[in-house]
């Protein structure tokens, strides 16, 4: 049974990742800042599959001895979901500099530097894949989004890179982007901003995290063993 880690798993698009998996027949190391009752409940009804860590991203000098203990413990891994990212929006002119260090840190840095330990497990087995999650804001931009839109647009590029730089290994490095979903991060856009973001889409809905989730299953699978240095965007049309 192969072992997938998934951060920011204890809630919104992390849990769906979860869960989709354990459907899946994936044993998931989930890395969260801290458990929710969902994530406890799912924990409860996957005793054998599903483990919990509590990690918080901010502090990127753990890393290393975060990756060694999950390998220990459970073995080899074969995927990485780098999901976890903070959402702090705010116009750049008056962003307190700690933010921006905030941001960069947990969007960029902490995935950068946990990829950088968990590939090590993928190349001595010359298997892996790597899934990073992006956002449309990535190449859309929105106001108020500079500095998490800047994070997000360099996982594009560092998927680009690090494709050519494992492709020899058999190891897939992809990007998803999602559109809008209904998570806690998008939860202040509500009334006519919501209103006006369905009406982007060519479906005249929102992405859902279940439909990002099901892109992480298959980009997982046999199936898509040739996807690699790409991003697949799951947003119900409405960058189109």
């Amino acid at each position: 049974m192969d072992l997938i880690i998934v951060t920011g798993a204890s809630k919104g698009l992390g849990l769906a990742i979860c869960k989709r998996l354990l459907e899946s027949n994936y044993k998931v190391v989930g890395i969260a800042r801290s458990k929710t009752d969902e994530f406890q409940a799912l924990e409860n009804e996957n005793k054998e599959n599903l483990v919990y860590v509590q990690y918080d991203f901010n502090n990127t000098k753990d890393i290393h001895e975060l990756v060694k203990s999950i390998t220990k413990e459970y073995g080899n891994i074969y995927g990485l979901i780098n999901n976890a990212a903070l959402g702090h929006d705010g116009v750049l002119g008056t962003m307190h500099e700690s933010q921006i260090s905030e941001l960069i840190r947990v969007n960029v840095e902490a995935p950068i530097l946990l990829t950088k330990y968990a590939s090590r497990s993928m190349l001595m087995k010359l298997r892996g894949r790597i899934i990073n999650i992006g956002s449309i804001i990535a190449s859309t931009g929105f106001n108020g989004l500079s500095v998490y839109g800047a994070t997000k647009a360099s996982l594009n590029g560092f998927t680009k890179s690090l494709a050519r730089e494992l492709g020899k290994a058999k190891i897939t490095v992809n990007t998803i982007a999602p559109g809008y979903m209904q998570t806690a991060m998008t939860a202040g856009l509500q009334g006519e901003k919501l209103e006006s973001i369905k009406r982007r889409s060519p479906l005249g809905h929102l992405a859902t995290v279940e439909d990002v989730a099901g892109t992480v299953v298959y980009l997982l699978s046999n199936d898509a063993k040739n996807i690699t240095g790409t991003t697949i965007t799951v947003d119900a049309g409405s960058t189109a």
